[in-house]
């Protein structure tokens, strides 16, 4: 392999005319050629969260990581009110510790990394506590866990709350109805299942609750929500100096899967997700969560407890090949395996054929080291072996 195949949640490996529209002309970005570029970007934008009423949306886009648009809606929003953040994972945490920086009513709802969320917890906590914002990850990639929008839009719509959302890697992957699930705020990043280079971000919000951002406290600067909105409603313009050819990435890639179809990129995700999981499964593997719960872009996998993660990622890395490991408690037990970006079905099989031969080099040394310590028959690898390598006593 002459490239790195990039098996993460993001960054991704990107499509060949991405990669050239990152070194289209330099141009101004105060004028009328980057005006209808931002303004493009923005349609394509609306027309991938497939929302009915348009009109009533707009899409500012920060050149910030997810992150940036992330803090930017929890600087921006909540004013001196309060707001309760839903955590299941390290992507709740880090809303939870962004908020607290900038709002003093910052209040936390957690709940175990990698297990759904107690919606009758959260029923019962927004109906003892006033909250005026909550706030959730959508996919929590620490886990791969996909959290529930549409009931958790309901409970904030019935408790009188604002309901903002990361989609930062879920948006281009699934479903994410904005009305439906009566949800004002939403962020999400140029990489992940959106398929471009790292480096963008946006927020899809409602226009009425981005006029109300009018009125509330300046929080922050760079990232003021309200001043992004109003730079692109009145000049189709970004306020501060954005990062331009990054800009043209992320229109072609927005073309990318406007011309494939969204539904159809959706489709596409969701094989490429079961593919893997499959030829994972049939290695003998075990997930972290059931797959019903699991996001179309990332499955995470227990690491069998004779391998070392390091040297694990390091056999495949050799390979050309490049995976997540585990974070925070799941640190040294998991591995997170990506489907997004540039990987075709071939790169898919190519993984599984590598990871196979690198588990089942570990295999050696764990019999070896077995025979030695313990002085066991040698055991050999059954070659056709499926869901499990089944290790067999060699013949006498």
């Amino acid at each position: 392999m002459n490239k790195y195949l990039l098996f993460t949640p993001g960054p991704v490996n990107v499509a060949e005319n991405v990669r050239m529209a990152i070194c289209k002309e330099d141009i101004c970005h105060r004028e009328a050629d980057f005006d209808h570029l931002l303004q493009s970007i923005e349609n394509k934008l609306l027309k991938i969260f497939e929302i009915k009423n348009s009109a009533d949306y707009r899409a500012v886009v920060i050149t910030g990581s997810g992150t940036a648009a992330n803090e930017s809606i929890l600087s921006s929003v909540v004013g001196n009110k309060n707001i309760l953040i839903i955590s299941n994972g390290e992507f709740g945490e880090r809303l939870y510790n962004i908020s607290n920086i900038h709002n003093k009513n910052t209040f936390l709802l957690e709940f175990t990394w990698g297990k759904s969320f107690d919606l009758g917890k959260i029923e019962a906590y927004l109906k003892k506590h006033k909250i005026d914002v909550v706030a959730m990850v959508h996919h929590e990639t620490s886990s791969g866990m996909l959290n529930p929008l549409e009931k958790m839009g309901a409970l904030s719509k019935e408790n009188g709350a604002l309901f903002i959302v990361d989609c930062v890697s879920s948006a281009g992957a699934e479903v994410i109805d904005m009305e439906k699930c009566h949800i004002s705020f939403c962020s999400s990043s140029s990489s992940k299942a959106i398929c471009s280079y790292s480096g963008l971000s946006f927020v899809v919000g409602k226009k009425e609750e981005f006029e109300k951002l009018k009125n509330l406290p300046v929080k922050t600067t760079y990232l003021n929500l309200y001043t992004f909105y109003d730079f692109i409603k009145n000049y189709s313009q970004t306020p501060n100096t954005p990062a331009v050819h990054l800009f043209y990435a992320l229109e072609q890639a927005l073309v990318n899967i406007l011309t494939t179809g969204v539904y159809n990129h959706y489709v596409e995700l969701k094989d490429k997700a079961n593919f893997s999981r499959e030829g994972m499964l049939n290695l003998g593997l075990k997930f972290l969560l059931d797959e019903k719960n699991m996001c179309s872009v990332l499955t995470t996998v227990h690491i069998p407890s004779h391998i070392d993660v390091t040297v694990f990622r390091q056999k495949l890395r050799e390979k050309s090949i490049i995976i997540y490991e585990g974070k925070g408690c799941f640190k040294n037990k998991v591995f997170q395996v990506g489907n997004i970006g540039e990987l075709s079905f071939a790169n898919i099989q190519f993984f599984l054929d590598s990871l196979e031969n690198v588990l089942l080099s570990f295999e050696d040394v764990k019999i070896k080291r077995t025979h030695l310590i313990k002085g066991n028959k040698p055991m050999v690898v059954l070659a056709n072996a499926t869901r499990k390598n089944a290790l067999l006593p060699a013949a006498s």
